[in-house]
């Protein structure tokens, strides 16, 4: 697995559309842990409402290891109530991701309110503030920028999809967010609506989807310096030659700027980077 890709996918199975019963995710968790393209996986993303509901005891064994990403579906302040069921069972949340507002609502007390929570979340690597891309944003990531800056192991995570029209950003949009994050040093999430490497429109909602190739693609331009007007329009572009060349140039490197997003599926991700030749398709996936 290039080192480019490493940890680009978490494992959402348990969320729409996939929506997987926790134990068959489980199962499949592990498959994808032991398999030839571990590395591509992050770890298996489950809601707090879950976890606080001890859905996960008996599932687990606690010599296991297992790691998770915790969904913050029941709010900020509800966290740490959801973390301290995990440490029976053995599980570590590696990472907190949660939306600090709603469209249209001021971000800033919501960050204020997860920065006070920071030191009640043990064992966390990171913590991603869900920002609505709307009003304030560019406040709302000062604020998340200063607060690493400080130490605090925080960063930014956007929606780019779901089921409205609205919740897809246009590629002007998301290029404008990109970049503000490269020029801040901040790192950032995505998620919802990356359900192909290549941007595409889907029959069945008449919604166009952005793809992970062009997010791949964008965020090593915006990296290398590249504009809003370039970092849009390989967002834009529906031929993945672009994008692949940008890739290929990168691929034994790191991924700047983008740590990743879910997917409720591992292997229809590993089968388009297969398909496109960023990862060697001589494994049987």
């Amino acid at each position: 697995m290039p080192a480019l890709l490493h940890g680009l996918v978490d494992d959402a199975a348990v969320f729409p559309p996939g929506s997987a019963a926790l134990p068959d995710a489980l199962a499949a968790h592990r498959r994808h842990r032991a398999a030839w393209y571990a590395d591509l996986v992050g770890p298996l993303l489950i809601p707090a409402s879950t976890v606080a509901a001890g859905e996960l005891s008996g599932l687990v064994d606690p010599a296991e290891g297992l790691v998770i990403g915790l969904i913050g579906d029941t709010g900020i302040g509800r966290l740490p109530f959801a973390l301290s069921f995990l440490a029976p069972d053995g599980v570590t949340a590696r990472q907190v991701e949660v939306a600090v507002a709603k469209r249209g609502e001021n971000p800033l007390p919501g960050i204020a309110e997860l920065l006070r929570l920071t030191d009640e979340l043990p064992d966390v690597d990171a913590v991603y503030a869900e920002l609505p891309l709307t009003f304030g944003l560019m406040g709302a990531l000062d604020a998340v920028a200063a607060a690493r800056a400080d130490g605090v192991p925080i960063a930014a995570k956007f929606r780019t999809g779901g089921l409205a029209a609205e919740l897809f950003p246009t590629p002007a949009e998301l290029a404008a967010v990109i970049c503000a994050c490269r020029d801040r040093n901040l790192p950032f999430k995505l998620t919802a609506g990356l359900h192909q490497a290549v941007r595409h429109l889907d029959p069945e909602t008449g919604f166009t989807h952005h793809g992970y190739a062009n997010v791949l693609a964008a965020t090593l331009a915006a990296a290398d310096g590249a504009g809003v007007r370039v970092v849009a329009e390989l967002l834009t572009a529906l031929d993945p030659r672009p994008l692949l060349e940008r890739a290929n140039e990168r691929l034994d490197a790191p991924r700047p700027l983008w740590v990743g997003f879910g997917s409720c599926s591992i292997l229809e991700p590993l089968t388009d980077l297969i398909r496109l030749g960023l990862v060697n398709g001589g494994h049987d996936a």
